[in-house]
Formats: C-alpha cells, structure tokens, sequence
C-alpha cells in the first residue's frame, strides 16, 4: 500500500451538518481498501480565483494509506459529487 494525500475544495454553501457528512463518507470510502491517518479541516479559505463563481470554498485534507486500483474510484466519487469544486490526490 501507498501513502496518499487527498485535498479537496467543498462549495461553501454547503453547512456544517454536510460536511461532516461528506467528511465521513469519504474516510469510509478510503477505509474499504485503506487506512485513513489523518483528516484536516482547514476551514473557510478565499480561493486564489474565482471557481464556478464562488470566491471562498472549504478545504480538507485526507492523508492516508491505500491500494493504487482504489484511487481511480475515489477521484470518481470526487468528481460526481455535486458539492466538491475541486480535488487533488498526490503520493506521497
């Protein structure tokens, strides 16, 4: 297993209730075919520039270890989920 560093940008109309919500859903994803280390909540940021018309977003941050094959699912579920603008996956 690798170790990867997931940051993904929440759209930031989304309240605190859903993103826990996608907090959890994304470390139980992880956890299927990994093991989560750490998970950070930057908080609120502004955004260098403007992203789908938002000028500030949620950032968090998702280190962990993983299966190469699971991570092309996971950007999957990153990219068809409505509330997330933006995402990167880096090994480590």
């Amino acid at each position: 297993m690798n170790k990867y560093e997931s940051v993904i940008i929440i759209n930031p109309n989304v309240d605190e209730a859903g993103l826990k919500a996608l907090e959890d859903k994304f470390t139980g994803l992880i956890n299927e075919n990994g093991k989560v280390e750490e998970v950070i909540d930057m908080g609120k940021r502004k955004l260098a520039y403007e992203i789908q018309k938002n000028k500030e977003a949620y950032y968090v941050t998702f280190e962990y270890e993983s299966k190469p094959e699971a991570i092309a699912e996971l950007e999957r579920i990153f990219r068809i989920t409505d509330e997330i603008l933006k995402y990167i996956t880096i090994k480590k």
